[in-house]
């Protein structure tokens, strides 16, 4: 008998809903959903989403309420402006309580993270959660943090086995890195943590989640023109913070008020193209 698919998770709402929940977001779940039918989908929830995306959601996704970290907010470097620490600046800090929250549950519950700037293109093979704990590397470009790794792991896609040691050790050691900054105490250390636990972690290439990379081009490839992913690509990561502000526009010429649904319906966009089955035909 087989055993059945494993769980997804997603965290959403740390910070205030001041909008709509949007297209975009929708369109994670619903894709998730869409190629996994038969898996359970978490969505691990602060603040309550609302408007229509948010009523259409798949029905069959469930909702599990989560706070933000105590002991994050009381940390000097939460705050610090310094950088490549202007997280709190940017209305970024909520991410900061992503990264340890997302581990927790790997650690306790098992099964698949993925942040909600994620689009699913194809269903993920039964081997997928065979690794005891298995991330992806991305590309550096780009950092503006302190740089302790040349290859950085992206926590943005994670699998795990319930009770990893790869992860149980990392939330450890967040506690002693963390200086505020967007990526010491998370996909730097865990490159860290790998080369020390090698036997605990499989570290992935980036074709299968990360062919996509934040870059300037990576993100044109994505929004403003339609380019082939590798045949083993089963995700696209689409780095939501860079560009998601109409206001920041050193990344593209693209902003979350441009990903509207006549967009996804008719851009000839990689984008486009690759959410629009989801758009058509919802789960």
């Amino acid at each position: 008998m087989s055993s059945p698919p494993p769980a997804f998770h997603f965290i959403f709402g740390l910070r205030d809903q001041t909008a709509p929940f949007h297209l975009a977001h929708w369109l994670a779940l619903a894709s998730c959903v869409r190629l996994h039918p038969e898996a359970k989908v978490f969505l691990h929830l602060g603040n309550e989403p609302w408007g229509p995306w948010w009523d259409r959601r798949p029905a069959s996704i469930e909702i599990r309420r989560v706070s933000p970290v105590e002991w994050l907010e009381d940390h000097p470097a939460y705050y610090e402006h310094t950088e490549g620490r202007d997280i709190v600046g940017w209305d970024l800090g909520y991410a900061h309580h992503a990264d340890l929250i997302r581990l927790e549950i790997l650690r306790d519950e098992g099964g698949i993270y993925a942040d909600i700037d994620t689009l699913f293109v194809k269903p993920f093979p039964a081997s997928y959660a065979h690794h005891n704990f298995a991330i992806g590397e991305e590309d550096a470009t780009g950092y503006n943090d302190t740089r302790v790794v040349d290859r950085p792991l992206c926590n943005a896609m994670m699998s795990a086995r319930a009770g990893s040691a790869f992860a149980t050790a990392w939330l450890e050691r967040i506690a002693v890195v963390f200086d505020g900054s967007w990526s010491r105490h998370s996909c730097q250390e865990a490159a860290l943590l790998a080369a020390a636990m090698p036997a605990d972690v499989t570290v992935l290439g980036p074709e299968a989640h990360l062919s996509i990379p934040c870059t300037p081009d990576g993100l044109t490839d994505l929004f403003g023109r339609d380019v082939d992913l590798p045949e083993q690509a089963l995700s696209i990561h689409w780095w939501e913070h860079v560009w998601w502000s109409p206001l920041r526009r050193d990344f593209i010429d693209f902003s979350q008020t441009d990903l509207t649904e006549n967009y996804v319906l008719h851009a000839n966009t990689t984008f486009a193209r690759l959410a629009r089955p989801t758009l058509l035909d919802p789960p």
